[in-house]
């Protein structure tokens, strides 16, 4: 700036200059000019409140999220095939159904009849079955093969007519068995007889540990020697200590299983090749089991 203004009072002698600009031009030479510095905004800090105004101010709103819980799904109650559209027609089933009754001894201690087998079906939810094997036909080396379904033929005037025979035990491995027989043109509707019959027939077992040898006092076994007897056929059904086992004959064993028995001895007379006296000589020794009774 100075070299500028040297320049132009250089000049003066050549032009006349004002008085005016001279002045002007002496100030820019003595007094250069200053940068203007603009001045710096102050933060102003939060004033800092007492303990009292703290307590006077009012909390905040909290707002409250409600938090929907997703609900159980319903237990869905299954309904046995067998008592779908089931209309009981006797006292003691329409009992069942208003639930007035929840136990099958309520009934076998009372004696009560039972007449549908639906009531059976209602109270026992594990009730199982099994087929005895009173069938046969020639087999392949000769003899004969055994057969859950026996066929027996009737001369007519029209010719042979056949009809099917099969025997069933039912029972829920818990103290309660039956047996029964049913026949019909189809083997089918025979073994559908015999296991709605069995329901009809069934009876409770008492169980203990009678044998000498053990005395653990679980129902493994019987809790004393008893006898029964169907035809020709007698049975000695006798407590065996734990770990013997069934020591009778296949066909017993499935009787003895769904009655909840571990361990027995036995002892049989008579023609045992008859399935249906075998297995119901059996089944009335187990019944005689109640002919004494013994701590009940």
């Amino acid at each position: 700036m100075a070299k500028k203004v040297e320049k132009k009072l250089k000049k003066k002698v050549k032009k006349k200059v004002s008085k005016k600009t001279e002045k002007k031009l002496k100030k820019k030479i003595e007094k250069p000019k200053k940068k203007v510095e603009k001045p710096k905004k102050k933060i102003k800090k939060p004033e800092k409140k007492s303990k009292e105004e703290k307590v006077k101010e009012k909390p905040k709103e909290i707002k409250e999220e409600v938090i929907k819980i997703p609900e159980k799904p319903k237990e869905v109650v299954r309904v046995k095939r067998e008592l779908v559209g089931w209309i009981p027609r006797t006292k003691l089933g329409k009992a069942v159904m208003r639930g007035e009754i929840k136990d099958i001894n309520e009934i076998l201690d009372k004696g009560i009849k039972i007449k549908e087998p639906e009531i059976v079906d209602a109270l026992i939810s594990n009730l199982e079955n099994k087929l005895v094997f009173i069938g046969g036909r020639p087999g392949k080396g000769g003899g004969i093969e055994r057969t859950p379904i026996r066929i027996s033929a009737k001369m007519h005037r029209s010719g042979r007519r056949f009809s099917s025979t099969a025997f069933a035990i039912v029972g829920n491995r818990d103290g309660i068995v039956g047996v029964a027989k049913g026949s019909g043109k189809e083997s089918v509707h025979a073994i559908r007889k015999a296991i709605e019959k069995a329901k009809l027939n069934v009876i409770k077992v008492s169980r203990g540990c009678g044998s000498w040898e053990c005395e653990c006092g679980e129902p493994h076994s019987i809790p004393f020697k008893t006898q029964g007897k169907s035809g020709s056929v007698r049975v000695t059904l006798m407590p065996a200590p734990k770990g013997v086992g069934l020591v009778v004959d296949n066909e017993s064993k499935k009787i003895l299983q769904l009655a909840g028995i571990k361990d027995i001895w036995s002892r049989t007379l008579g023609d045992t090749g008859t399935r249906f006296n075998l297995i119901k000589a059996v089944f009335y020794a187990l019944k005689n089991l109640h002919a004494y009774r013994t701590g009940e």
